[in-house]
């Protein structure tokens, strides 16, 4: 009676477990359709990839990433101060390195409160020109790159074993879960059925 019990729990249980392992598996196998009479079996990563992709891409664009987004990162003044910063450090080694190794005569011109000066003037004219600038950059990058497209290109780039390595890299924990969340349902079931029938 009590074997009986017992078995009917591991049976059950195995069951429960082999269902989701299987299911979890037929995320991406086969990769390839298989024909079984007029029945057609492949994994729903491989025959739905196309689709995912561009769910996915629209996604993206419109909850989590986009023109507008970076657009408002581009505006922030420590941004725009940054790259000031960057054209300045460019401009002075140019004028330093650079113009100043052409000749001695260059390099003493350049040297101490005339590069100040230059500096100076530099710091002033790139207050007016980086806004601009970025607003330009941020207008030739909303026109030029097609976020939905860029990672729709991407996502249906990937080969099956790279999306399914990614994917259990990022949900293996998940997927155990849903494994051993069918065992403990089907050693309930076995259970509830063992005691019916006993």
């Amino acid at each position: 009676m009590l074997l009986k019990l017992c078995l009917s729990v591991l049976i059950c249980s195995f069951i429960g477990w082999i269902t989701n392992f299987i299911a979890i598996k037929m995320l991406f196998h086969p990769r390839r359709p298989v024909q079984l009479g007029s029945l057609t079996i492949q994994g729903i990563f491989p025959k739905r990839q196309k689709a995912l992709a561009m769910n996915l891409a629209a996604v993206i664009e419109g909850e989590l990433l986009s023109h507008e987004d970076i657009q408002n990162v581009m505006q922030r003044p420590e941004f725009s101060a940054r790259l000031k910063d960057k054209i300045k450090d460019g401009f002075s080694e140019f004028l330093s390195k650079r113009l100043g190794g052409l000749s001695p005569m260059i390099a003493m011109f350049l040297d101490g409160p005339m590069l100040d000066k230059i500096t100076g003037l530099l710091d002033t004219e790139l207050d007016r020109i980086v806004p601009g600038l970025l607003e330009t950059a941020s207008s030739e990058l909303e026109n030029t790159l097609d976020f939905r497209q860029v990672i729709q290109d991407k996502i249906e780039g990937l080969s099956m074993e790279r999306l399914e390595a990614l994917l259990m890299s990022i949900m293996s924990k998940e997927f155990r879960f849903i494994e051993v969340v069918g065992a403990v349902l089907g050693a309930m079931i076995g259970l509830i059925q063992g005691f019916l029938f006993l």
